[in-house]
């Protein structure tokens, strides 16, 4: 094998860690390895579990699969490719064909197959978005060729540049030389150059931890993690163990590097962590003192199913006068946005007339994109009919997004500094201020806990995404009704949560 500049080792390092024979028969794919750095348990139900217990893909996951695919396309339509011709599935065929057209030297090659099986018997395969023909030096001739992988996302994410190095550690091996260079293309940055010499030891580390933790055919333990978990095929199966497991991982703020740490002093049930006292976890890495006790006191909250003040060394009540403002007239305020398109849709403002004892809403809504000025100029005309009314929002989206469309469409400084400080985040109160026996402090699970229900049940954010983009294609208003509900929804689940939040404090 030839080396490349002398950058690179003359062949790619494999050491095994089990006997040859463990290996037998295991087949590592990109995709395989992707979900592993993401979650080990999802790589190892990818080869081993059942189809039966998969879930079917959102509307959403869809939206985002076609979404990616387009980019694709987008990409690879710039300049001609050669596509390698083989029976869909057939992996061997597909690397004999795209070896074939690397030996004819082709410029571009696109869903290609690359192959090679380990001395230890471990078969590794990927699917490089594109192969780009460069000068140099192989066993193919005096060319070689360098991986490109196409994604969707805005940052060279590590786990990206991970498989796109998988890439080149395999196509060494196919060429006999390793690329000089390995690309990704984002949708919002473009070409990015990997640094192979920095990805490599990385890799192969987490290779061999994959290619371990799958020869064992040892199950992980499952642990749920809503932001990592939540789109992902398993999940119903996954959540389904840990509920009947009661796993602590459904507490929140039970991080996967505070559960081992708690998993060692045999704390892995809601009770056990409920009897302790702060003082006797506080001194582990990474808790302390404040850490210990809204982690017992999580504990106690969901073991009695009932809301406790959050410890604190001051009084709570007198500051709801200050932090929760109840007024003659009351905003509760939510967005609908795209991120990925930078797109904000819909300004959602309930009205809530404590007077005159009405509720209106204003769903601001841009029919297409390109009106997303028209509604912000709506919504800064809606709110400030108010002057004095404090908004209630929940997180720091709201506010995030209102600052930056002021600067955008150069909206006066006067006329937003004013508005941001009637902004209220029930979010930082209710968890600053409170504990509560649910496992995420989303606004769903908390007004759910206080019997709150949406219209559409599985409604969610990522779901109106999805109807947007429907609304788009189809015209079909239903979309557009179905985000309006959808937004009121969580307007006035909002003004529930408030109005709950304020009359526990002050009975407390």
């Amino acid at each position: 094998m030839q080396e490349a500049g002398g950058r690179f080792p003359a062949s790619p390092t494999i050491v095994p860690s089990l006997p040859t024979s463990s290996y037998q028969e295991l087949w590592i794919t990109d995709e395989v390895l992707f979900n592993y750095q993401r979650c080990h348990r999802r790589a190892f139900l990818d080869v081993y579990g059942e189809a039966r217990f998969r879930d079917p893909p959102s509307d959403y996951l869809s939206k985002l699969r076609q979404d990616s695919l387009t980019h694709q396309q987008t990409v690879l339509g710039e300049q001609s490719v050669h596509i390698p011709n083989y029976r869909r599935g057939d992996w061997q065929a597909g690397a004999e064909a795209t070896l074939a057209l690397m030996q004819q030297g082709v410029d571009r090659i696109a869903k290609g197959v690359l192959l090679t099986r380990r001395p230890d018997g471990v078969v590794l395969q990927s699917c490089p978005d594109l192969l780009v023909k460069q000068p140099g030096y192989s066993n193919l001739g005096n060319w070689l060729y360098a991986p490109i992988e196409i994604k969707l996302g805005k940052r060279p994410k590590l786990d990206y540049q991970i498989i796109a190095t998988f890439h080149t550690y395999i196509l060494a091996t196919v060429q006999g030389a390793w690329a000089e260079a390995a690309w990704l293309v984002l949708r919002h940055r473009g070409l990015y150059e990997i640094d192979l010499v920095e990805l490599l030891p990385k890799l192969e580390a987490v290779l061999e931890g994959c290619v371990t933790a799958l020869a064992n055919q040892q199950e992980p333990e499952v642990f749920i993690a809503h932001s990592r978990c939540d789109l992902c095929h398993w999940f119903s199966h996954c959540y389904g163990i840990a509920e009947h497991q009661q796993h602590l991982s459904l507490l929140p703020g039970v991080t996967p590097s505070r559960y081992l740490h708690l998993k060692a002093l045999d704390l892995v049930t809601v009770e056990a962590l409920a009897e302790i006292t702060p003082k006797q976890i506080e001194m582990l890495p990474g808790f302390g003192i404040q850490v210990a006790q809204k982690l017992v006191q999580q504990a106690q909250s969901t073991l009695h199913n009932q809301a406790l003040l959050r410890h604190s060394s001051s009084p709570i009540a007198p500051l709801v006068d200050d932090e929760l403002p109840t007024a003659a007239i009351e905003l509760y305020f939510d967005i609908e946005a795209a991120p990925e398109q930078n797109l904000v849709y819909l300004h959602g403002v309930l009205v809530v007339d404590r007077l005159q004892q009405t509720e209106t809403f204003h769903g601001l809504l841009a029919d297409h994109p390109a009106q997303e000025k028209q509604i912000w100029q709506q919504f800064l005309e809606l709110v400030w009919q108010y002057p004095t009314a404090p908004i209630f929002h929940f997180c720091p989206y709201e506010v995030q997004t209102v600052r930056r469309l002021a600067i955008e469409y150069d909206t006066p400084v006067a006329a937003i500094d004013p508005l941001v400080d009637r902004f209220v985040d029930l979010h930082e109160r209710v968890t600053r201020l409170v504990t509560l026996p649910i496992e995420s402090y989303a606004l769903k699970p908390i007004a759910r806990w206080l019997g709150f229900d949406w219209r559409d049940a599985d409604a969610n954010g990522a779901q109106s995404i999805y109807w947007y983009a429907q609304w788009l294609t189809t015209q079909d208003r239903t979309f557009l009704n179905a985000i309006l509900r959808y937004n009121e929804d969580d307007c006035r689940a909002t003004h529930r949560v408030k109005d709950w939040l304020v009359e526990f404090i002050r009975r407390s």
